[in-house]
């Protein structure tokens, strides 16, 4: 017998539950469906930086109460280079602030809201498979617990992340794909140590970029260029740290505070967009359609971004049965990715090692003085990193 829901939701990652939580406070039923453990996925170390307009779509899904209480309000940054630090006051040029939540509590917050809802939540699936989303009938085949079970719904929302079913069951020749791969690494080391500085510090250096972040005030997260190939195992905490420290501004790197790390991990940094994002009455959402550097932190909130405008465009549809919402997502959601990843993509290339090649380096110099230089120079930085406003028509 075939289950039945309005939206099928595949992934349990912040942008899947989110969408869930927002739909349900709409009245829209959904099923939510993740192939790793619940523990797994509450337990992924990722970033933390929310835009206002993420906090606000938080709080507005009802999971924003401990967000409000525990995040970190930042009104600023630093810049690193030629061994000092440049402060980009992100408040005075914007007005505006972010926070520091991780994405691991945000994750935990929405997995409570959905147990507490009685929201249909399974984690441990196999062999999900999607039909029929060319049409009107889509459905969602998939085992659990050794039984074969399918779902017959109207929409599904593919929020499986760019390894997922989603994306791979769409016909390539029905998609265009752009990627940048780049040749290096991020290296990243977390800590329960107190943060070298009160604000990010963004360090460009001859020898790599180094970034110093934090989860909390006794928590921090630090990250170091490194090769593509490397390993963790290359990485002994002694060299972690020493490195670290090389790459800041002498008065920040006197404040670093070592110990044992907790965990680490490499990433490889990769620009990723597909077009379109919606494919009859499937639609992709976050990382299953686009994936930028974490250099800025846009990651997560072009997710929550995508999230806005298709729980919108759903509601509109079971409200009044219009769907010009439904068929401009793939318009209104590329608008802001391409912005962010051009912003990504241009943030990373003045903070890092591309080659060895001196003129190259001179270059990043140039651009980096004429930066905090200028005041229109830094307006474009700060407007970018804070987040780029939402649409205001696109409201219900």
């Amino acid at each position: 017998m075939m289950d039945r829901t309005q939206v099928a939701i595949i992934g349990a990652g912040p942008s899947g539950l989110l969408l869930s939580q927002l739909l349900q406070l709409c009245g829209i039923d959904s099923v939510v469906l993740e192939r790793q453990s619940q523990e797994h996925v509450a337990a992924r170390i990722r970033a933390g930086v929310l835009e206002q307009g993420t906090v606000e779509l938080l709080r507005k899904a009802g999971v924003g109460q401990r967000l409000m209480g525990e995040r970190l309000v930042h009104d600023g940054f630093e810049l690193g280079f030629a061994d000092r630090s440049f402060r980009v006051d992100l408040k005075r040029l914007t007005g505006h602030s972010v926070s520091v939540y991780g994405q691991a509590e945000i994750t935990k917050d929405l997995i409570d809201a959905r147990v507490a809802a009685g929201a249909a939540l399974i984690h441990d699936v196999e062999q999900v498979a999607i039909e029929g989303f060319a049409g009107a009938k889509p459905t969602v085949r998939y085992r659990h617990r050794g039984h074969t079970r399918e779902i017959g719904c109207d929409f599904i929302a593919g929020c499986d992340g760019y390894h997922g079913v989603c994306r791979s069951s769409i016909a390539p020749q029905d998609m265009n794909s752009f990627e940048r791969t780049y040749p290096f690494g991020w290296m990243g080391v977390l800590a329960d140590v107190p943060p070298a500085n009160q604000e990010l510090v963004y360090s460009h250096h001859p020898r790599g970029f180094a970034l110093c972040s934090m989860r909390s005030t006794g928590r921090s997260r630090y990250y170091l260029q490194c090769a593509r190939d490397e390993t963790p195992q290359a990485w002994p905490d002694s060299r972690f740290w020493s490195e670290l420290k090389a790459r800041l501004p002498a008065g920040v790197a006197e404040a670093v505070c070592v110990g044992p790390s907790l965990e680490k991990s490499i990433a490889p940094l990769r620009s990723f967009v597909v077009e379109p994002m919606r494919f009859g009455q499937l639609f992709l959402v976050g990382d299953a359609a686009h994936i930028v550097p974490p250099t800025g932190a846009k990651g997560l909130n072009l997710a929550a971004a995508d999230v806005r405008v298709l729980y919108l465009a759903l509601a509109e549809y079971y409200r009044t049965g219009r769907r010009a919402l439904l068929e401009n997502y793939s318009q209104r959601c590329l608008a802001r990715v391409w912005k962010a990843v051009r912003f990504s993509w241009w943030f990373t290339s003045i903070t890092h090692k591309f080659s060895d090649d001196p003129f190259e380096h001179r270059l990043q110099l140039a651009e980096l003085e004429y930066l905090t230089g200028s005041s229109a120079a830094l307006c474009s930085l700060a407007e970018n990193y804070v987040g780029l406003p939402f649409e205001e028509s696109l409201e219900i």
